[in-house]
């Protein structure tokens, strides 16, 4: 019953169900204790932490059995290729697979796309996805033809998207899914926030309640440690959940989101 691969979207790339990022602090030996366990698209965010560029430099020589993804939050087309670059001398790499093109809720730039597109041709990166916030923009851009790749917000306490995106994704070539915040930044794993005589979620029950809708290609996620690692490759091993399991999390993810005051 475990979580097998996936094709990612239009990419064709398989892939792990589970993605690992860099931003939250994961040792380097972590990271590469998660590749070698399956978690292959392999997230350099926002924070370019020390560890996570050492642990990519190990893994140089497994370079074809992972994903890479480049991130940038930059909103001037020079300082995206500047940051792709540099990103790029930092670990030795010659590529990267992804350039995700971060936390877009108002339309991507022409010119941040047409630089985009400049790297692809130049061969820095193989593919082009965007992250959004903005659930009826990321389902317009899904059957753009622009993106390889979609970033969206997805948990219990977050389900916008099962309404707002994955019936609305395009029936051929769609871009590969990939969802992020899947502990909802840990609100999810707060027993202050469970509604009574419910258990707690673990990190391993939310990137399964993730990963059991099928419009999810990769679950994102962000350990900080050695044993948040090895929660997630937990949750692969014990595959979708059930119809109970899912409606458990569902009732917590309503009072989570009631009493954090998150939006949908």
């Amino acid at each position: 019953m475990r979580f097998q691969d996936r094709t990612l979207g239009r990419t064709g790339i398989t892939v792990g169900p589970l993605g690992i990022s860099a931003s939250y602090g994961v040792p380097a030996a972590a990271v590469e204790r998660a590749v070698e366990a399956g978690m292959t698209y392999v997230y350099w965010g926002s924070m370019r932490t020390a560890a996570f560029a050492e642990a990519l430099r190990h893994l140089a020589p497994a370079r074809d059995r992972f994903m890479l993804t480049i991130q940038s939050y930059s909103r001037l087309a020079t300082t995206l290729t500047w940051s792709v670059e540099r990103a790029m001398r930092r670990i030795g790499y010659d590529h990267a697979d992804v350039l995700l093109l971060g936390f877009w809720n108002r339309g991507v730039s022409p010119r941040i796309l047409d630089a985009a597109r400049t790297l692809q041709r130049r061969g820095l990166v193989n593919f082009v996805a965007v992250s959004s916030h903005n659930r009826t923009l990321a389902a317009a851009l899904s059957g753009s033809g622009d993106y390889d790749i979609l970033h969206v917000r997805y948990s219990a306490a977050h389900p916008g998207a099962e309404i707002d995106i994955f019936p609305r994704l395009p029936a051929e070539g769609r871009p590969g899914v990939v969802s992020f915040t899947g502990t909802s930044w840990g609100q999810l794993l707060d027993s202050r926030l469970t509604p009574a005589g419910e258990r707690t979620p673990t990190a391993s029950d939310c990137y399964r309640f993730v990963l059991s809708h099928p419009g999810v290609d990769v679950c994102a996620t962000g350990p900080a440690s050695a044993d948040h690692v090895e929660q997630a490759i937990a949750a692969r091993e014990l595959g979708p959940m059930s119809e109970d399991e899912l409606a458990w999390m569902k009732r917590v993810g309503v009072e989570v989101r009631r009493r954090a005051w998150l939006k949908q």
